[in-house]
């Protein structure tokens, strides 16, 4: 039986790369001035999924987040490392998601 060959999934890669940005408080413009891009929109196509990162930037992001590189990396592999995927980034969405429903009924 023939092995699938591991695939990154850009879309997921780049909700990963927004939302751990996100959980450390950064904004895209603090990602763009980090990695010294002349323009933000190379962040927002990393998040749309149009694009992906190049290593030298993935590099450096998980150098921003401290993060491994491969935690930023979301694909098809056996072992998946994604951390928007991760079931306690799941359940602390969903404790945010509550808090600001008290907040606004509050």
């Amino acid at each position: 039986m023939k092995k699938e060959v591991p695939q990154i999934d850009i879309y997921k890669t780049g909700q990963n790369i927004k939302h751990i940005a996100w959980m450390k408080g950064m904004t895209v413009k603090d990602i763009q001035e980090y990695l010294g891009l002349a323009a933000v929109q190379s962040v927002y196509h990393w998040f749309a999924g149009r694009s992906l990162p190049t290593v030298d930037n993935l590099y450096a992001l998980s150098e921003l987040f401290g993060v491994p590189m491969d935690v930023l990396v979301c694909g098809n592999r056996e072992k998946e490392f994604c951390f928007c995927c991760h079931p306690a980034y799941q359940r602390f969405i969903m404790y945010y998601k509550k808090c600001q429903e008290l907040r606004a009924t509050g």
